[in-house]
């Protein structure tokens, strides 16, 4: 009797988008388990904290059961992802491929990995053809600009990330998470200097 094939599917997910959950939907039939998994990253900072976006995945996944996906689960991790991997006895890395940027830097990351885990493979799925210039990051300067991204996220999601920026707009300070999830979000403030910055003059 073969042992339980299981495949993390690991990445930020700042938020997750329509893109994400296609790749899990197509993955998911070839696994016997794929674990949705955040990684927590405090180099790399987003508006969204780890519970939030935890909220989000579970939401997801649930609508994704009533479908009659039972093989998905969700959860969140630090360190590497490949060490992530080894903890939890999975035999595969899931992931997604856009363009030609994506596929460098994933062939660059799965290289790195097979020196630290031989065990352990990376398998790349490529996004459909209209999910191909979708990113976390384009639906979140969308929505810092005050336009829709229905068309982009779960309507959860959405409705989510709309009432955190209602939050964000208000003169109050932000709710405050614990100190590990304060390190890797960022305001609203900042992502709009952020983008301030980078537009000519």
């Amino acid at each position: 009797m073969r042992n339980n094939i299981i495949a993390v599917y690991p990445g930020s997910f700042c938020p997750p988008t329509i893109g994400h959950t296609d790749v899990v939907v197509r993955a998911a039939a070839h696994y016997d388990k794929l674990i949705w998994a955040i990684g927590v990253n405090s180099a790399k900072k987003c508006f969204l904290t780890v519970s939030e976006r935890l909220d989000m995945l579970r939401r997801i996944v649930e609508e994704l059961r009533q479908e009659g996906l039972n093989n998905i689960e969700v959860d969140s991790f630090e360190g590497s992802a490949i060490r992530y991997a080894e903890r939890i006895e999975a035999s595969f890395i899931l992931r997604g491929l856009r363009n030609t940027s994506d596929l460098q830097f994933e062939l660059d990351m799965a290289t790195a990995n097979r020196g630290i885990s031989k065990k352990i493979e990376t398998v790349c799925m490529f996004s459909k053809p209209h999910y191909a210039t979708l990113s976390s990051s384009m639906v979140t300067e969308i929505a810092i600009l005050g336009e829709k991204i229905d068309q982009y996220v779960h309507p959860y999601v959405a409705r989510q990330i709309n009432k955190k920026l209602g939050v964000y707009r208000q003169p109050s300070k932000p709710p405050q998470d614990d100190q590990s999830e304060a390190r890797s979000s960022v305001s609203i403030n900042e992502l709009k200097q952020r983008r301030e910055s980078k537009e000519p003059s």
